[in-house]
């Protein structure tokens, strides 16, 4: 084996998960096999005492963290958001993988690359920034170099596959209709098997038309509690939920927030600062209704919902078991 196989697949973390998380086994064994919770990506110093057992920095985490995240008793999925600003390959979905139990799963966030019609002038852009995209729902492109390398390497760990739309005005994709037709005829050109998920934040886009694309090509709508997005329920209530094939909830952002003013007031991410009860039962009430009908539900929650996603996921899961004892 070589030096850097070595580096890749440690044989001995040095972070381990925290006495607090341990001590909630007993809640994690009460949640049904169908419904997984977990957290928008790993890598915060902030969440030493409620997963990490010492402290570690950034680099330190992203490195070593997963391994320890998905002993965490609640925390059988997690967001992959890194994935939305460049593609990964098979070998490093595989090394991710390795690191996790295999009955682990992994949210997967595709590239903007495939949901973007035009780059912003953001700097991460480089010379395509203002640009018009030529890969704007190019299912060829997208299955070639995102569904391909994350089935060759999470195998049976993948979990939903995630476009998100940012906001936008609806005419930047040709108007809801068109942006419905559009949508359509890329899901139905993607392989078979993978969850599909469609996350849009421009509610205009929230229409017949698009709940019935999304129905056909079997694939779901990724419920956002997000400043931009209706509350769960009414969006819930606008798409065929019943005949998706999974329950896609992403927890992302407060009520009057914007991402910065999130970090600010959150970090270092180690406690509830705004806890948002009525989202936290509405989401679990949609577990719920999952567990029932035995039908897979992923969530996961962001630090930038209530001010630290490990604690959004213990309160979500105690109303989660509170509401299945009222309804056994």
């Amino acid at each position: 084996m070589t030096g850097r196989q070595l580096d890749l697949f440690p044989a001995r973390s040095p972070i381990g998960l925290a006495a607090e998380a341990a001590g909630l086994a007993s809640l994690g064994r009460g949640m049904a096999p169908w419904v997984r919770l977990g957290t928008s990506s790993w890598s915060f110093p902030g969440w030493t005492g409620l997963v990490w057992d010492r402290p570690a920095t950034p680099g330190q985490l992203s490195r070593y963290g997963l391994a320890a995240y998905a002993r965490h008793p609640l925390l059988r999925t997690v967001g992959l958001d890194r994935t939305y600003y460049a593609p990964l390959d098979a070998a490093g979905f595989a090394t991710l993988a390795e690191q996790t139990p295999a009955d682990f799963r992994f949210l997967v966030k595709a590239p903007e690359d495939c949901t973007a019609p035009h780059f912003s002038n953001l700097e991460r852009h480089g010379s395509r920034r203002g640009q018009r995209n030529a890969r704007f729902l190019d299912a060829a492109w997208t299955t070639d170099v995102v569904v391909g390398p994350m089935r060759a390497g999470l195998a049976e760990q993948a979990g939903p596959l995630v476009f998100q739309f940012s906001p936008m005005p609806a005419a930047a994709v040709g108007g809801p209709e068109r942006f419905a037709g559009r949508l359509h005829r890329f899901l139905g050109a993607l392989p078979r098997g993978p969850v599909y998920a469609v996350e849009v934040r421009t509610p205009a886009l929230l229409t017949r038309a698009y709940a019935a694309a999304l129905a056909d090509a079997g694939a779901c709508h990724c419920l956002t509690a997000h400043p931009s997005m209706p509350d769960v329920e009414t969006q819930a209530a606008a798409v065929a939920l019943d005949a998706a094939p999974a329950v896609v909830v992403r927890w992302m952002l407060g009520r009057g927030l914007s991402y910065e003013a999130g970090v600010t007031r959150y970090r270092p991410f180690d406690r509830l600062v705004d806890p948002d009860p009525s989202t936290r039962e509405a989401v679990a009430r949609l577990c719920i209704v999952a567990a029932s009908a035995r039908r897979p539900a992923f969530v996961v929650v962001n630090n930038k919902a209530e001010g630290s996603a490990p604690c959004s996921v213990v309160r979500l899961a105690e109303r989660v078991a509170a509401l299945a004892r009222g309804a056994a």
